[in-house]
């Protein structure tokens, strides 16, 4: 979800011996996190202004059914992009707190690559991917 979101960032080039997660790459991740929240909310404001606008009251049910799935698919998508931009703005705090890019059940490093790819991450490939096993199998 997020890599089709924002802009494409160069990828950041860690250099030999690099400090994992020190103020350049916290810097790199913290601007992209910025630019997905001012997107998205971007993006809000104009779904409400647009639905203000075209508030029209069709006199077809056909259109007036028409019009309300529109509706309700775009306030649909909206609510998802709001509840991104609170996982964006728990990132920052991450960021802020120091805790960014590191796995919040085992505690290992996420990784650049994949917090190039998700960057509100908070497990590592592995803790995710048995995540996402648990709740297959729970799902059944």
């Amino acid at each position: 979800m997020g890599a089709e979101l924002h802009k494409t960032y160069p990828p950041y080039k860690a250099k030999a011996r690099e400090e994992y997660m020190n103020p350049l790459q916290l810097a790199h991740f913290r601007t992209i996190l910025d630019d997905m929240k001012r997107e998205l909310s971007q993006d809000i404001d104009r779904t409400v202004h647009t639905m203000q606008d075209e508030a029209t009251i069709f006199a077809d049910p056909n259109d007036r059914a028409s019009q309300e799935a529109d509706t309700s698919l775009e306030l649909r998508n909206r609510d998802r992009e709001r509840k991104l931009i609170k996982k964006i703005d728990e990132t920052i705090a991450r960021i802020d707190a120091a805790e960014y890019g590191f796995c919040d059940s085992c505690g290992v490093e996420i990784g650049l690559k994949r917090l190039e790819a998700r960057p509100t991450a908070t497990l590592c490939i592995d803790c995710k991917t048995l995540d996402e096993l648990r709740e297959k199998q729970v799902a059944k």
